[in-house]
């Protein structure tokens, strides 16, 4: 009867280990509140992963990121976390191509320019070259960028000028320095202590980002644009080593999931908040501008250079017919909006 046991408690402890060598645990990070939209589409997406694998993938999700928002990208990249996501501006100069989704004016809804951004951009291989020694989930972008101060309406470009602004850094600094506007690329948590402290009179942010920031309450001023002032590009990406470990049937698990599905979660997570905020900005007094048809033009003539600027830049990258890209992309934006 001891045997017996002995045995069967060998059996069972053998079991449990190959239990637990076949799950695999995803360490997540990420700079942003968990509250944050983009916090809360990582884990809708992490969620989603377990149960496609049946359990054999779990997310243990940190509390706080391993790394200010600039050192994301080298931290998934060297191992320090095995999935996050980062702002491409923040690490100026080292991403060209994606800055194609931050032009003026593509697009009224996250969940549509991030959609045609990762279709896209999957048909196109340079764009993922681009991203150096990280597993690519998705590309995707917030809701389109607005202007916000504590100072003044901003109906015309001369009303531009005269403030200090805050800036995420890739198209959008390059765009507000054509606008002859004076910023300062910072990261997106810095906005209240600079706004509430004066140091800056205003940001370039989506809608969203008033509420997540906690600035909602000290903007005054709020200058909207048909189809977005601007937006930012995201990459979603995992560890390329611990992707290569994965099996044959969890790495297609994660590539299911990957691409326009990701993109999917994030874009629409963030349009719902986008919704609220507007709502929020009404309550707390803001007053909202809607920038007529003169300002729009006004801006079309003095940020038209970088368009060619960046179909050189992308091509001297490699992206062949950047032009072109550029072209299919605004196609697939128009198409998901009708």
């Amino acid at each position: 009867m001891k045997k017996t046991l002995i045995s069967m408690a060998a059996v069972a402890l053998t079991s449990l280990t190959g239990v637990a060598q076949a799950q695999t645990v995803l360490t997540v990070s990420s700079w942003l509140p968990p509250t944050h939209t983009a916090s809360m589409a990582q884990k809708e997406w992490c969620d989603l992963l377990t149960d496609n694998t049946k359990g054999r993938i779990k997310c243990n999700i940190l509390p706080r990121g391993v790394t200010p928002a600039p050192g994301t990208y080298d931290a998934i990249k060297n191992g320090l976390a095995d999935l996050s996501y980062t702002v491409h501006g923040y690490t100026p100069g080292r991403f060209v191509m994606t800055q194609m989704s931050e032009l003026p004016f593509l697009g009224n809804s996250a969940e549509t320019i991030s959609v045609a951004l990762s279709r896209v951009t999957g048909k196109h291989p340079e764009f993922a070259a681009e991203h150096q020694g990280v597993k690519v989930i998705t590309l995707f972008s917030h809701g389109p960028g607005i202007v916000f101060n504590t100072k003044r309406a901003i109906a015309k470009t001369d009303d531009l000028s005269g403030l200090k602004f805050r800036v995420g850094g890739g198209m959008v600094n390059e765009m507000s320095k054509a606008l002859g506007m004076n910023v300062t690329l910072k990261p997106a948590p810095d906005s209240y202590e600079l706004l509430s402290s004066g140091v800056m009179d205003g940001t370039l942010f989506p809608a969203e980002s008033t509420e997540s920031f906690k600035i909602d309450k000290i903007i005054k001023h709020a200058t909207t644009f048909p189809g977005g002032l601007y937006n930012t590009s995201f990459v979603f990406m995992m560890n390329q080593a611990k992707y290569d470990k994965l099996s044959a049937e969890d790495k297609k698990a994660v590539d299911a999931i990957s691409g326009e599905t990701a993109a999917r979660i994030f874009g629409r997570g963030w349009d719902k908040v986008d919704r609220r905020a507007f709502g929020l900005m009404q309550a707390n007094g803001v007053q909202v501008t809607k920038a007529d048809a003169k300002f729009v033009a006004d801006i079309k003539a003095k940020t038209a250079p970088l368009e060619q600027g960046w179909v050189k830049a992308a091509e001297d990258k490699g992206l062949k017919n950047a032009a072109k890209v550029l072209g299919e992309f605004r196609a697939e934006i128009a198409k998901l909006e009708k």
